[in-house]
Formats: C-alpha cells, structure tokens, sequence
C-alpha cells in the first residue's frame, strides 16, 4: 500500500540573518552545505506566510485538558554521576553535514553516519571506509532543513538486508524508501529502492526525519508540522493529515506497508498511519532499549524546546499539544471540549539556554554503568548537553551536564549501548571516562 497525501508545494524562501532572501536549492550539494541552522529559529522564517492553495478541514474532535502519562516502574538511576570525571572524545572526523547515526544490529559493530547530501558513511574498527555504503545524492534536495534526515535498520537485517531511510526528494517532498544491501556488506545498490511513502510537503522547513523501529517491530516516522510559522494549516491538530505526527507502520512484507490493528485511527476517525500527534518539528526520538520508553525531542517556535515521552504501555492517540501549546505555554486560543487532554512534556528549556532540541537516548551500556537509565538530550545552539531520569516519587529529575560548545546535530549508539553525538563541524564524539 502507498499512500500520498496531496498538499500544495510551495518553495519557502529562507531568510538568513535579515539578508536578502534566497530559495533553498532544489539540487543536492555534496562539497559544500550552507552554513545556517539545519533547525533554525523561528527567525530565518519569512513574516509574510504564502498563500494556501487548500485548505484542510478541522479534525472531528479536539483534545484540549492538559494530562500527564504516569512513568512506569523501570530500571532507575537514584542519582548523577559527577560529568567532571566524563568527557566527550571525537573518534572520528571529516563527514560533510553530519546529522544522524545509527548502528545495523547485525554484530558487525559499525557505526552508520548520515550526510544530509544524501551519503550514509561507514565506520568500521574506528576507521571511516573510503566508499560510502549508500549514495543518493541525485535523488535528494539539499540542505536547510531538507536532506537525507533519517536511517533505519530493521530488526531483522541479518536476514534480510533491508533498511529504511526518510529523505527530501528533488521536489522537496518527504519520502520513505527501502533499500537492500548488496552481496558485498559494505555497498548498497541503489537501484534496490521500494518507495514506501511518500508525503508532500507545503513550505521548506519542519520536516522532521527521525525513522526507527519499535520494541514491537514497526517502523515509526516523526514528521514535522509541514513548516512556515505557527502552523498555519492546523495540521498538527488535524488527524486526517500526516504532518505534526509520529507515524506507525507495518513494513514486514514484500512492499509497501500495512496498517497495525491497534493504531488509534486504524478503524476510522484520522489516518490510519497516526500513532501521535501534536508535534511542531520532532528532531530525533528514540526507544529505551530496555524498557521501551518513548523519548521525542520536540523543536519550538521562539520560546520553548521540549522533550516528549511515551512510557512502552502507552496506547496510540497522544496528543502532544502543538500548536495550542508550545511546551507548557499557551500559543494558540484552544477549542472547548470536554476531551481527556494533551500530554504536558517531561522536560522544557528556553531559548536562554539554546533555540533548537535535539533529542536523544537512554545509556544502556556496560562500560559507565554510573549513567545508565539517564536519557541525554542536546542543543544545536548552544551545545549544552543534559541527563533526564523519572524519579521514584513519580516525577523528573532534570540537570545541565555538558557544554560542549558545538552545533550538535544528532545523537546515537552503537551496539553495545555506548553513547555518541555528531556535530555539524563533521566530528563524531563518544561519552568515556576520563
């Protein structure tokens, strides 16, 4: 099953520091990236919004009362370690727009590096491989906030060589492709491409991009509100569209996808594909590897940056709040209902401590057994890093933990747990001991 959603394309015209206008390119770029944010402030929007060429209808039912998901009894840290006796080592270096990192499950131990031009670069015993394992460059539009965003292993790719990637096609469109790898482990062909999804997308920025499969074996997608400011179609609200939503599908089949039984929206009432909602621009969510707790990192409009959390047995439907709220703040008026309510985040900073989140994961490694249940999360602004872990009283136990200093773009792991973060300056660091 594919499934497109039609919106109007409208090419956004980003402003850079109160310049002149320049559109973003349509073609990708891959010996040079534009220096600006890949998750700008709300700053580098245009004051004048374009016209809409169509209009969505409202969603049936509004969640308007704030709630808030209990945490469930898990493996908790009691305490911080001291960060002083931590530090944060670059193992590699040299990646062109650095934005995302993932690890194959598959016991070969190697890190994967997304480049936003549309490479997927290798690190094997430490070293980075001259040839990239996928190259897509001519089928991506580049940069800003458009790119190659997103990779993900299956669960089964020892079996049957499939990952999944979420890119920005040369139309500036979101899609969701497939690709196997080839008889020699370290090349992909790219002519094994299944489209699986493909969304349109109306302005140029909030995209999301995070793609990674659950604890139950379907591939989630974070999608951003479909750009400009304020979202001014509605459609984080709107449940019959894709756009401000963390979807949920079934791809354990030949091709295409198939609706899970058990998403919200799977018998009527939305899109089927929705498993939460509510979202501006989710950059990075991932799964506690132990628990399989939900953490999202959601990017703000100008003066909130929050982390989301879905405990393992949270049923789908979450409302997340966007655009009536923007962390705990009011943003926009909110329709009257007598609905249960969005979910409040666990986490929020404001745009004194940094301008764009980055979310991140939980240490579950073996080698600083002091961190482990802490989740890290970031800031590409300021570089500050910090630990979050639900406490025993029910609530979360929040601390700032690093200031790196640097334009952090995305977190990750590698097999055994261990922690790591690129940065835009092309650096790949991991957390170890002094």
């Amino acid at each position: 099953m594919i499934r497109q959603i039609s919106l109007p394309v409208i090419i956004l015209l980003i402003t850079a520091c109160g310049g002149t206008a320049d559109p973003i390119p349509l073609q990708p770029t891959p010996t040079s990236v534009p220096s600006g944010s890949i998750l700008p402030t709300e700053t580098s929007i245009p004051t004048e919004i374009p016209p809409v060429t169509k209009t969505i209808p409202p969603p049936e039912t509004q969640l308007v009362t704030p709630t808030t998901i209990p945490v469930p009894e898990a493996v908790k840290p009691s305490q911080y370690p001291d960060p002083a006796q931590f530090e944060w080592q670059q193992i590699a270096g040299g990646f062109n727009s650095p934005i995302g990192l993932a690890n194959a499950g598959d016991g070969s131990d190697r890190l994967f590096v997304i480049e936003q031009p549309g490479l997927i670069r290798v690190i094997q015993e430490g070293k980075v491989m001259d040839e990239p394992f996928l190259d897509i460059r001519g089928r991506i539009s580049c940069c800003g906030e458009r790119g190659l965003l997103g990779l993900a292993f299956h669960p089964r790719y020892l079996e049957n060589g499939y990952f999944f990637v979420n890119y920005t096609d040369i139309n500036g469109n979101t899609a969701i492709s497939r690709f196997a790898v080839s008889d020699d482990p370290g090349r992909v062909d790219a002519s094994s491409e299944t489209i699986v999804l493909q969304v349109e997308q109306p302005y140029a920025n909030h995209n999301g991009g995070g793609i990674a499969f659950g604890p139950d074996g379907y591939l989630y997608i974070a999608l951003g509100d479909g750009g400009s400011g304020g979202d001014p179609q509605g459609n984080a609200q709107n449940t019959n569209s894709l756009l401000g939503k963390l979807l949920r599908l079934d791809v354990n089949q030949s091709g295409g996808y198939q609706i899970p039984p058990d998403n919200p929206f799977a018998g009527g009432g939305g899109a089927p594909e929705i498993w939460a909602y509510g979202l501006r621009n989710p950059w990075r969510f991932s799964f506690d590897r132990l628990t399989g707790d939900m953490y999202i990192g959601d990017v703000g409009q100008g003066s909130r940056e929050e982390i989301n959390f879905l405990p393992a047995s949270a049923p789908g439907g979450a409302n997340f709040g966007w655009n009536y709220m923007e962390g705990s703040l009011p943003f926009s008026p909110a329709p009257d209902s007598d609905a249960s309510g969005w979910i409040d985040p666990v986490a929020e900073y404001g745009r004194d401590q940094g301008f764009s989140v980055i979310g991140g994961v939980v240490y579950r490694g073996d080698r600083m057994p002091e961190w482990k249940g802490i989740y890290f999360y970031g800031d590409y602004g300021s570089g500050n890093i910090w630990g979050l872990y639900p406490t025993d009283a029910g609530g979360w136990e929040n601390r700032l933990l690093f200031q790196t200093g640097r334009s952090i773009t995305s977190f990750g792991e590698d097999e055994s747990g261990e922690l790591y973060y690129v940065s835009l300056d092309g650096g790949l660091y991991k957390l170890a001991g002094k």
